[in-house]
């Protein structure tokens, strides 16, 4: 006899309804503890199957039940929408309605990633928390020195050291004074922090083929590669790249009904937020080097402005990264002495020792600026090839006799 448990979780507690023979019967409540969990698990069958909405404890509440049943599915609450529009929502009816569903076979679910791909949204996550944290404070102390006149910054960065000297020079009110010294403390120590995340990172990817063959994309680094590799876990569960573009919610929304036309509006913004902000702040380093990037974000910028064809290039960048791994191969355009620049910088960060001594190392191409430059001028050439590539398109007309067909006002 098949049974599913539905468990409609809450951060202290959790409703517990069991389907069973198509009836459903109420469980009680259990306390989201590791104990309490435990004991509910003790007392179902190994042929039972769990299921939990995705929320901040799905993940362990699954972890600590999956050792009692046969498994624990972890509905997308976005796509649940017999609960979102029930008239009558109470947990009872929610973790039933997860249950029946599940049972029925019409239940969403989400992918569950392994311990290591968990830890790397961990720290890509925290990594990111800090970096807001430190633009937050930044701009509090650029509005104070607004408030009270004070003049652009001179230098390249307030927040260096001759930045901050001449921040001491400004004549600013005792108080406001105290409150920018508090806001330069918490930065040195938020800088800190951020170091000791950057090098665990750095030290997980060391050994990552995935990680380093993302980094050959111009204008992507360590920290972009690392977040995309943690939110996409296993490429393999995305049969074509359009799947990742819309788990990253890079993909138009497209509204069609009846004989009407297709309306294609913004980017969805449903998925990995994380990941698709990194993969426009990676679209924009990548239009500012020579290649095919570049000349892709030209092209769309005069038509849609830059905007929207930074936007258009990190779709692009995506596409990019599905057919990366999944080939298992380089990027094409890959400058060399770049890519064992950034090579180097992931082993310096990771915590590995300085070379010194006669023997050249790995990134003495990139400080000859010959070769350098001789590697720029391949990827213009690339750029060169993509301009002549596209104007070769065509804009094909709208075919009259398909609109004419599919206009019910002429075939009355």
């Amino acid at each position: 006899m098949r049974r599913v448990i539905g468990i409609d979780i809450h951060r202290t507690f959790g409703e517990v309804v069991m389907w069973e023979d198509g009836r459903l019967r109420r469980l009680g409540r259990v306390d989201m503890t590791r104990a309490a969990l435990e004991g509910l698990g003790g007392k179902l069958q190994r042929t039972d199957e769990v299921v939990v909405e995705a929320t901040g404890n799905a993940m362990a509440v699954s972890r600590v039940l999956s050792s009692f049943v046969a498994r624990v599915v972890i509905a997308n609450p976005l796509q649940v929408k017999a609960i979102a529009h029930a008239r009558v929502k109470t947990d009872k009816v929610d973790a039933g309605t997860l249950a029946s569903l599940l049972a029925a076979g019409y239940l969403p679910e989400i992918w569950t990633p392994d311990a290591e791909t968990e830890r790397k949204r961990r720290l890509t996550a925290r990594r990111y928390q800090i970096v807001r944290h430190r633009t937050r404070i930044k701009n509090e102390v650029h509005a104070i020195l607004h408030a009270h006149l004070i003049p652009k910054c001179p230098h390249a960065d307030l927040f260096n050291r001759p930045g901050r000297e001449w921040l001491v020079r400004q004549g600013l009110p005792e108080d406001e004074r105290e409150a920018i010294d508090r806001h330069l403390r918490e930065l040195d120590r938020l800088g800190e922090d951020l170091a000791v995340l950057d090098r665990e990172i750095a030290a997980g990817a060391l050994d990552d083929n995935a990680v380093k063959r993302l980094m050959t994309i111009t204008g992507v680094n360590l920290t972009v590669a690392t977040g995309v590799m943690a939110a996409i876990g296993d490429i393999r569960r995305f049969d074509d790249p359009g799947k990742l573009v819309s788990y990253f919610g890079l993909n138009p929304r497209v509204r069609q009904s009846g004989l009407s036309a297709t309306y294609h509006g913004r980017i969805s913004k449903v998925g990995r937020s994380h990941a698709r902000a990194m993969l426009v702040e990676a679209a924009w380093a990548a239009a500012k080097a020579p290649g095919p990037l570049h000349a892709f974000f030209v092209r769309v910028r005069a038509k849609r402005g830059h905007q929207i064809a930074a936007v258009a290039l990190a779709r692009k960048l995506t596409v990019l990264c599905w057919h990366i791994l999944t080939k298992d191969e380089d990027y094409l355009w890959a400058r060399p002495a770049l890519v064992a620049n950034k090579t180097r910088a992931l082993e310096l960060q990771a915590g590995k020792p300085q070379r010194k001594g006669n023997r050249r190392g790995p990134t003495y191409a990139y400080n000859i600026k010959a070769l350098r430059d001789q590697e720029l001028e391949l990827a213009r050439q690339g750029e060169r090839n993509y301009a002549r590539f596209v104007e070769r398109w065509r804009a094909r007309l709208p075919n009259g006799e398909a609109r004419e067909r599919l206009n019910p006002a002429r075939n009355e």
